[in-house]
Order: C-alpha cells, then structure tokens, then sequence
C-alpha cells in the first residue's frame, strides 16, 4: 500500500501569505480531497485534555454509557454505541463507537429546534471544559481553513465566514475497540465521503486511515505526530459543482500485532447554518439542485443509518 501523495502544509500560512497558502491548500484538495496540516495553533494541552476525558468516557461501563443513547436523535448529540453506524450501501455496521458534541448556543437562539443541547456525562470530571476548549479550537482552526479555500476559488477570504456562523458543526468522539477478530469483514470505518463542508482530523497518528485515489486504489494518509488531517466534505462539493472532491476514504482494521490496541480520533465536522442554501457556483463540471445544509444533512443521516 503506498502513501498519498500529500505533503504537511503549515496552517501559518493563512495568516503570514493567503495566496500561498490557497495555492498549497487547493492544490491538495484538486488532487486528493485531502491535505495534511501542520503549525496548527491548536494547544498540545487543550488535545491531551479532550483526548484524557475521551479515553475515560469510553472506559465507562456498558450500562453507564447506554444512559446517555438519544433514541431517535439521529446520533446528533450523546453517544452512538459499538456497531450502529454504517457507511452508506454497506451490508455490515463499522466497529466503532462515537460520542458528538455539537455548538452550544444561548436559549432561544433560532436554530434551537435543529440543534439539539449537549449532554455532558456525569462521571468524567473536566469533560465539558476540556472537549469545549477543543470544540472552539477546530472550529477557529477549520475558519482558517476556509480562508485559503475561498481563495483558491477566486472568492473574498471571508465567503464563507457568514454561511459557517452558528453552523451545525459535531464534534466527534470516536472510540475503535481492538479488534478480536470475531467481525468477519467487517472494518473500523467502511468507506464514505464526509456529508459537511470539511472535517478537521486529529489523532490519525494510529495507521489505518486510507483516501481512495481516483484511478481506483487505496492509499495510507501519513499525518505525522503534531498535525491534523483536513479533508472536503460533500457540502462543499455540492457548491463547488465537484472543483473541490470530496473524497472516498475508510479506516481499515490493524495488523495483528496492532489488533489489540485501541484506535481514538476526533474528527470535527465543520457544518454550514440550517437554514444555509447550498447552490452550485458557476464553473464547476457537475450541478445540483439547491438544497438547505439541514435538508441535506437529514437525507444523508438516513443513507447511513442514523436516521
């Protein structure tokens, strides 16, 4: 299996030369989907926090974690237990389990019906502090992102500082037990694209994570220890009419002497506004009908099983 070809961009360069930065960035993305970025500005203690409260979340028993299932809830806030989610069309569930966090927003505010409030478990002390620190850090770090992205489409910096304001961002706990064997063909995480406008990506220092390139073979994301793996989601492909891929990727099993380690990551799924309409800008070579982001949001919860 050979790694894609993706070098680490520093995520500095937004603020030190935007249009080296766009260049670096769609450049990547044109390519693969992906980048790799380095320089992030995210504190090393603000991760060790998140990561600490996660690990003792997940240690929790059995019946502690189940109190905190929303049935119904379409896994948007709480915990999602092992073998629920599935990628889209596939016939066995992923062997993971996940916790999401979404944007704390003041009573009354107007996407208070679509977005539901938080649950914070009782047991782990510290967990709300530490994953709301995490929470505002991707999110200021997935904003710079966007920066370079507009650039790279030839728009103002700011395009898309409206339509994320108050989006409907996740944050995502995600727990892959060790593997006993016992799953027959089943896989950490089958392959999917990403529904929202991109995903921000720590901990994928634990191999595993694969892009699927476009002549059709598997390649393994180096993300090297300090830095975060950002990749489109199909929100911004959508609006980009496909300039921007977003790309087919999966978390595969681990080699044996690997298969008793557990694998943790937090994946921040950066969202438009509900009520966003996604309309495909002019240029790119596929077209979509328009959409709002919660409309689309809900029809993909459904294709993967959540809804």
């Amino acid at each position: 299996m050979s790694l894609a070809d993706i070098e680490p961009i520093p995520l500095r360069l937004v603020d030190s030369d935007l249009g080296a930065a766009a260049d670096a960035f769609g450049d990547a993305f044109a390519r693969t989907g992906f980048a790799v970025v380095s320089e992030h500005g995210i504190a090393q203690g603000v991760i060790d926090r998140a990561l600490g409260t996660a690990k003792a979340l997940f240690a929790l028993p059995e019946a502690v974690k189940a109190q905190y299932v929303v049935r119904g809830g379409g896994g948007q806030r709480g915990l999602t237990p092992f073998g629920i989610e599935a990628a889209k069309g596939a016939a066995l569930s992923d062997l993971k389990e996940f916790w999401h966090i979404g944007r704390e927003l003041p009573a009354g505010h107007r996407f208070e019906s679509v977005m539901p409030a938080n649950i914070w478990p009782a047991e782990v002390a510290d967990f709300r502090e530490a994953q709301l620190a995490l929470y505002a850090a991707l999110d200021h770090a997935g904003r710079r992102m966007l920066r370079a992205i507009a650039v790279h489409l030839g728009l103002e910096p700011e395009f898309f500082a409206g339509p994320v304001t108050d989006g409907n961002s996740i944050l995502r706990l995600l727990h892959y037990p060790p593997v006993s064997g016992a799953e027959a063909g089943a896989i950490r995480a089958g392959a999917h694209e990403d529904i929202n406008v991109i995903t921000l990506l720590l901990g994928a220092e634990e191999a595993g994570l694969q892009l699927l390139a476009r002549i059709g073979e598997w390649h393994d994301i180096a993300a090297p220890q300090g830095t975060l793996v950002c990749n489109i989601g199909d929100m911004l492909q959508r609006l980009t009419g496909g300039r921007l891929p977003s790309t087919t990727h999966r978390v595969v099993n681990p080699s044996p002497e690997r298969a008793a380690v557990p694998r943790y990551s937090t994946p921040y799924f950066l969202h438009f506004a509900p009520d966003y309409l996604i309309e495909t800008m002019p240029g790119g070579p596929a077209e979509y009908p328009p959409i709002t982001a919660d409309e689309y949001l809900r029809e993909r919860l459904r294709e993967i099983k959540l809804l």
